[in-house]
């Protein structure tokens, strides 16, 4: 098999844009889909912003039967997952079972079916708590129910690492290709927009108080004073080269073709940040020089001390303002486990139609010697790197390059 490990499909659920051309028109003209929260109440809470998925009637996407069994999480991967299948061409029924596999990241599971069942069990009793809540929320479900919908019996996992995960399931997917899988199915969707979800995410003491959707997200700005959370993600196909080409792919729109993580050392141990390794493990991997690559899609956290961190490990990589930076998740907000494979689908977008993808509402603060990407930028772009970072000290960086099909 070969070693090359291309991108075939991609799925999008986001909170600016439902589907590959609705995301992609959406984020070019920086519009946005973060606003006051509609699925609940916020209005005792210090953060009332989010990324929302608008609009999203699942009962137009899914069977009857799967809607009680799964949380809203699922419910948009299912979809996420078909639109990549049909995007690629695949018809899972006449490929070969065990050829294909899942595998996704999770960073919360399925946090609003559990508030559901706690809220049963507390007012109701225990015979009110369904049975599917024995999986529904957990980690691996979404992973289970789109193996189980497709009957893709290969290889297949979950990886738990906060917003770094969705690039780390990419990883490991094309480990698992190039161990001989034709096809996997990966990334990530999260969905933790309730108020048990939305406690938990309070917790990290990040996120942004501001009440005004264009000033409450603004990596690397001066006013910058925490992130906004989402719900969503994207999906993708991976495929050995060799095995697209057989089953007559005519595209594909880029290779993932560097990988590279870490994890931050203790914050008192007198040791710089890992991000900087992870970046240069990465562009070892894939055999490119700093030089080479087009664009940075930045993790872009909205915290100063993390956009310091990250804005410092790339000017040392690369040199000052040596690389155009992009976040485009200032539209959506930060979407945990779904950050980085949307990243990934935005930057093999971008090399297709040769525009860097603004980042929205920020002012580039001084302090940061980067050319941050403030206005859709028309550039051919042929290698990119993504960025993600988790609460706790995951880092995570994936090179993607263009491919020549013909």
């Amino acid at each position: 098999m070969s070693a090359q490990v291309v991108v075939t499909g991609i799925g999008i659920v986001s909170p600016n844009g439902f589907g590959v051309d609705d995301y992609w028109d959406a984020t070019r003209a920086s519009r946005s889909g973060i606003g006051r929260i509609e699925r609940f109440d916020p209005e005792r809470y210090p953060s009332k912003l989010a990324g929302q998925v608008d609009g999203f009637a699942v009962e137009e996407h899914l069977p009857s039967r799967l809607i009680p069994q799964t949380d809203r999480m699922t419910q948009l991967a299912l979809v996420g997952a078909e639109h990549a299948l049909a995007d690629a061409g695949v018809s899972t029924a006449e490929a070969d079972e065990y050829g294909m596999g899942v595998m996704t990241a999770s960073t919360s599971g399925g946090f609003e079916f559990g508030q559901g069942q706690l809220q049963n069990l507390w007012s109701k009793g225990s015979q009110y708590v369904s049975a599917y809540q024995s999986f529904a929320w957990f980690y691996a479900v979404n992973t289970g129910q789109i193996s189980i919908r497709h009957g893709m019996k290969g290889p297949s996992g979950v990886v738990v690492s906060d917003q770094a995960g969705g690039l780390d399931a990419l990883a490991h997917a094309r480990r698992l290709v190039r161990k001989g899988s034709d096809l996997i199915l990966s990334g990530g969707v999260d969905a933790a927009v309730c108020p048990w979800g939305w406690v938990a995410q309070l917790t990290t003491g990040e996120l942004s108080h501001e009440e005004d959707p264009d000033r409450a997200y603004l990596p690397f700005d001066a006013d910058a004073a925490g992130y906004v959370p989402g719900e969503g993600g994207a999906l993708l196909i991976l495929e050995d080269a060799e095995a697209a080409r057989r089953r007559g792919v005519r595209q594909v729109y880029g290779e993932i073709t560097g990988y590279g993580s870490t994890f931050d050392p203790a914050a008192d141990s007198g040791r710089e940040p890992a991000l900087r390794k992870a970046i240069e493990i990465a562009l070892d991997d894939a055999g490119v020089p700093p030089g080479e690559i087009d664009v940075v899609f930045a993790d872009a956290a909205g915290v100063p001390e993390r956009d310091r961190i990250e804005a410092a490990a790339v000017t040392e990589v690369f040199g000052p303002r040596a690389v155009p930076v992009t976040a485009p998740k200032t539209m959506t907000g930060r979407l945990g486990s779904g950050a980085g494979p949307l990243d990934v689908a935005t930057a093999l977008l971008a090399m297709r139609d040769g525009v860097i993808p603004p980042t929205a509402n920020v002012t580039l603060s001084p302090d940061y010697d980067l050319d941050l990407v403030t206005a859709p930028r028309h550039t051919p772009v042929t290698t990119a790197l993504v960025l993600a970072r988790g609460h706790g000290g995951f880092n995570s960086a994936v090179v993607l390059r263009s491919v020549d099909w013909n």
